[in-house]
C-alpha cells in the first residue's frame, strides 16, 4: 500500500522531516504537521489514510487529536508515538482507538513493519466489512453500512434505495451519533459511482479545502458533514460548486452531494444564519436518520455487533450479554446513540473478565424495572399500551404518522388511543 498517503504530527521538526524523508523514499505521499490544529486541518484537506503522532505536544495532546480524529474520521488509522517513560499513556490511547505505539527512540525499519501492519490491518477490515455487509443486505438485516430491522430503518433502507442511482442531493437529517456518515457512504455505495466518497467536516473546513475536497470528489460523492455550521462566505461558496455542476450536467466526472445535519435548517434560515437556496439545492430528498431510542430491539442487534467486532479487534472471548447486561441495554435512553452504544460497548469488552459481559460493565446507570412509574412486571398491559403510546408520540414530535410507524401499528390506532388519552393531536402531520 505505498500510495496510501501519512501525515505526520510532532512538534519537532526535525523529528517529523526525518519521518517524513524516510517515508517519502518508501513510496508514500507524507504530510507533516507541527500540532493538532493543523494536523486536523490536513485530515480535512487532504484525508490521509493514517496519522503518526507524538503523544507529548503542545497545545493538543496526541491523546486529544486522537479522540478528535476518531470522532470526526473514524476511517483514519492512528499510530501513537510515546517516549520510553509514558507507556501506559500509549496503553491508554490503544485503548482510546489507536492502531499501534512506538516508543522512542525507534529505528526506521520499526516504523516501517508498524505503517505496513496498521495499513494491511485496515484493508483486511475494510474487506470484511465489506463481506458483512452484503451478507446483512442479502439476509435483509441492513443494507451496506447500516444495520437494523426496525420499521423506522427499513423506511430508511427504501429512500436510500430509491435515491441511490439518481444524482439528486441527498439531506441527511438527525441527532448526533445516529449514523448520518454511514447512510452517505451506503447510498454512495448504491450509486455505483466510479469516484471517490469524500467526507468533509464543516466546522473546520476552509475556503481552499472545500474546493480541494469537491475536486477530489468529482466522478464521485461529496458528503458535507454538519452542514449547517458551514459560516456564511463558505455557504456561498457551496452554492457556486452546485452551479458549476449544472454545466456538466450529466458528463463524466460530475459531483453529487450528500449532506448532513443535526440542526433544523429550516429554523436556520428563518434565523438568517443558512441560505434558503443552498437549503433547496441540498435538500432535493431528505432522509430522517431515527435515533437509538425509536429503533426498539435494533439497540440489542447493534449492542451485540459492536461487542463482536470488539471482541474480535481485541482478541478477547467474549461470547456475549448477560441477562442483567441485555435488560440494561434495553432500558437505557442512549442520548449518544451508536457512538455511546460503541464506545460502552468497547470498555465493556476491555473490563470484562469471563465470557459474558456483566451488568456492572456497562458504563452507564440504568433501572430496567422501572420506565417513569411503570413498573415491569407489575403495571397491566393497559398502562404499558399507554405508555408506549404516549412516549413514542412524545418522541415523535407529535406526528402520529411516524408514531404508527415506529410502533408498527396503524395510524387510525395511534389517532383512537390518544383521543381516549385526551391528549390533542393538532401539532401533528399525520
Amino acid at each position: 500500500m505505498s500510495n496510501a498517503r501519512l501525515l505526520i504530527v510532532d512538534d519537532d521538526a526535525s523529528g517529523r522531516r526525518w519521518l517524513a524523508k524516510l517515508l517519502t523514499k518508501e513510496g508514500y505521499e507524507v504530510d507533516v504537521a507541527a500540532d493538532g490544529n493543523e494536523a486536523l486541518r490536513l485530515i480535512a484537506e487532504r484525508a490521509p489514510t493514517l496519522v503518526i503522532t507524538d503523544l507529548n505536544m503542545p497545545k493538543m495532546s496526541g491523546l486529544e487529536l486522537l479522540e478528535r480524529v476518531r470522532a470526526q474520521s473514524p476511517e483514519v488509522a492512528v499510530v501513537m508515538v510515546t517516549a520510553q517513560d509514558r507507556v501506559a499513556s500509549a496503553v491508554a490511547a490503544m485503548r482510546a482507538g489507536a492502531h499501534d505505539y512506538l516508543t522512542k527512540p525507534f529505528d526506521f525499519d520499526t516504523l516501517r513493519l508498524s505503517v505496513e501492519r496498521t495499513l494491511a490491518h485496515q484493508a483486511l477490515v475494510s474487506e470484511a466489512e465489506n463481506l458483512r455487509r452484503q451478507l446483512r443486505t442479502r439476509d435483509q438485516d441492513g443494507l451496506a453500512e447500516l444495520l437494523g430491522v426496525s420499521p423506522p430503518m427499513q423506511r430508511v433502507y427504501r429512500l436510500a434505495r430509491q435515491v441511490g442511482s439518481s444524482r439528486a442531493s441527498v439531506l441527511a437529517r438527525g441527532e448526533s451519533g445516529t449514523g448520518r456518515r454511514a447512510l452517505g457512504r451506503t447510498i454512495h455505495a448504491l450509486s455505483g459511482r466510479s469516484g471517490a466518497f469524500v467526507s468533509v467536516d464543516c466546522s473546520s473546513i476552509t475556503a481552499q479545502a472545500l474546493v480541494t475536497r469537491a475536486e477530489q470528489a468529482r466522478g464521485g460523492t461529496l458528503f458535507l458533514h454538519e452542514v449547517g455550521l458551514l459560516e456564511p462566505a463558505l455557504q456561498a461558496q457551496l452554492l457556486q460548486l452546485f452551479e458549476a455542476r449544472a454545466e456538466v450536467d450529466a458528463k463524466p466526472g460530475d459531483l453529487r452531494v450528500i449532506a448532513s445535519s443535526n440542526r433544523d435548517l429550516k429554523s436556520e434560515v428563518q434565523a438568517g444564519r443558512f441560505r434558503e437556496d443552498l437549503l433547496y439545492r441540498l435538500s432535493v430528498v431528505s432522509i430522517d436518520v431515527p435515533p437509538l431510542r425509536l429503533r426498539g430491539s435494533d439497540v440489542m442487534v447493534l449492542a451485540e455487533h459492536f461487542l463482536r467486532e470488539f471482541a474480535r479487534e481485541n482478541r478477547r472471548p467474549i461470547e456475549g450479554l448477560s441477562d442483567g447486561a441485555r435488560r440494561k441495554v434495553l432500558a437505557h435512553p442512549w442520548p449518544g446513540n451508536l457512538r455511546e452504544l460503541q464506545n460502552a460497548m468497547q470498555r465493556a469488552v476491555i473490563v470484562s473478565e469471563g465470557p459474558l459481559v456483566e451488568a456492572e460493565a456497562l458504563p452507564f446507570d440504568a433501572d430496567p424495572m422501572v420506565f417513569d412509574g411503570i413498573r415491569i412486571p407489575g403495571a397491566t398491559l393497559a398502562e404499558i399500551e399507554k405508555f408506549a403510546i404516549t412516549k413514542t408520540f412524545d418522541a415523535a414530535e407529535g406526528s402520529t404518522a411516524r408514531a404508527a410507524e415506529i410502533l408498527d401499528v396503524s395510524l387510525r390506532t395511534v389517532q383512537y388511543r390518544l383521543a381516549e388519552y385526551g391528549i390533542p393531536t393538532k401539532r401533528s402531520k399525520g
